[in-house]
């Protein structure tokens, strides 16, 4: 008789110092690594840009802005307007659990995160995008 294994995937919670060190990181820094991820398996920065858009309503002339001001995440979330559907993000990203995490600027940028992964994983814009 084989028995199913009952192991539950280790979900970390977030602490202070781990969303203090995301508030500070600047979005720039992280920026080409979004590229270099959504390329590297097919899809484009046009794309990319899509995405970002749709969470925080920056477009293509706004996002070089603030890529050329190097805000912090905390700057570059206070500024944007984040889509009412962005809730609808769900599941585990960077080994932690969306839903679970209180900080909600740790919380956005874990939206963005998703939202990367999943566009470099080749999902459909309209599943991306929550349409």
């Amino acid at each position: 008789m084989m028995l199913q294994s009952t192991r539950v995937p280790y979900i970390m919670k977030t602490t202070p110092e781990h969303d203090e060190r995301i508030a500070k990181m600047k979005f720039a820094s992280v920026y080409p690594h979004y590229i270099t991820k959504v390329e590297s398996k097919g899809r484009t920065k046009g794309e990319l840009h899509q995405v970002i858009e749709w969470l925080t309503g920056f477009d293509d002339k706004k996002l070089r802005e603030l890529i050329d001001e190097e805000v912090t995440f905390e700057t570059f979330f206070k500024r944007a307007k984040l889509n009412p559907n962005a809730q609808l993000i769900k599941g585990v990203i960077c080994g932690y659990r969306i839903e679970e995490i209180e900080n909600p600027l740790t919380k956005q940028a874990r939206y963005l995160d998703k939202l990367v992964d999943e566009l470099a994983k080749g999902k459909k814009m309209e599943k991306v995008l929550r349409q």
